[in-house]
């Protein structure tokens, strides 16, 4: 579908191009914001552990369980854009964004009792958001100029150049033993993860307008679909608190740092594959996930032309 539309677009411009014959050559800014809602909902990688799953117990028993789904497609963005006119027709734009997602609940456990099963965290729930800073080069078709309204179309790519996931987990979890009796003793947990992506290539489809203020000055809206997903290459603890106090030294380096990979052996620092374990002294190895980023936005802004 992507190599479709792709297909499609550059057709378009290329005609237009070769069809060409009025040269109007200039540059041009643009400053704008927008906000995107999700357009595809996936389920959740497993965080700390923990499925991407909703579980409710009531007395120590499971009453409900549901898969945590959506993306992070939905959130605010903002960017600055140069673009340059080959002709009356084509032009080039490269834009830099900075965008933010909307907070995502991504796994949660909730109960009314203190431990499922003794021992066990109860009351957790992880939350996650996405920012990043992106390149956006695309060409554009400009399909002509009525009473102040100049309508185009544009294809392009999104090139993630920083950003993460960061998740925050609250969670009610045992945090020692009585001396006397051996039950557990519970606190508060809080953690924050950074999780950092490998690279990627997203692709961006966008119709808008523009609608002359002035000489220079325009207006421009434009309706944008993106589309693009990425997945972790390592994930860092870089808060750990336990009732409030900062326990993060009393973390070991499994426990605070990840490496990503596409399988697990028996030679992988995790438990579940490797005979001898987790080795404490190394980051620990788990299964690399995908989230997606995927949205349908509307852009407001305004354009200056030299």
């Amino acid at each position: 579908m992507k190599k479709n539309l792709f297909l499609f677009g550059f057709v378009l411009m290329a005609t237009a191009m070769m069809a060409q014959t009025e040269k109007s050559e200039s540059w041009y800014f643009k400053v704008g914001g927008s906000y995107f809602m999700q357009t595809a909902a996936t389920e959740f990688p497993t965080v700390g552990g923990k499925d991407a799953l909703r579980k409710v117990y009531q007395g120590g028993k499971l009453v409900s369980e549901e898969s945590v789904t959506g993306s992070f497609g939905e959130g605010f963005r903002t960017g600055i854009t140069a673009g340059y006119r080959f002709n009356a027709r084509l032009g080039f734009e490269m834009g830099i964004n900075y965008y933010s997602s909307k907070d995502k609940t991504m796994a949660q456990t909730i109960s009314d009792v203190p431990f499922i099963p003794t021992g066990s965290v109860y009351n957790f729930k992880s939350v996650g958001q996405i920012t990043a800073f992106d390149l956006a080069p695309s060409l554009v078709l400009f399909l002509g100029e009525h009473k102040g309204f100049e309508p185009y179309t544009k294809v392009g790519v999104l090139v993630p150049v920083h950003g993460d996931l960061e998740i925050t987990t609250d969670a009610v979890a045992p945090i020692g033993a009585n001396p006397s009796t051996g039950a557990p003793i519970f606190g508060a947990v809080h953690s924050v993860d950074k999780v950092k992506p490998n690279p990627t290539l997203g692709f961006s489809a966008v119709v808008g307008t523009s609608y002359k203020l002035s000489k220079n000055i325009s207006a421009f809206a434009e309706l944008e679909y993106r589309n693009f997903t990425v997945h972790g290459k390592t994930k860092e603890t870089t808060e750990f608190t336990v009732n409030g106090a900062d326990a993060l030294s009393t973390r070991t380096k499994s426990q605070i740092h990840t490496n990503y990979v596409d399988k697990l052996t028996t030679t992988s620092n995790n438990a579940a594959t490797n005979p001898n374990g987790v080795d404490t002294a190394k980051a620990l190895n788990e299964l690399s996930s995908y989230v997606g980023i995927s949205g349908l936005g509307l852009t407001l802004g305004l354009k200056y032309s030299l």
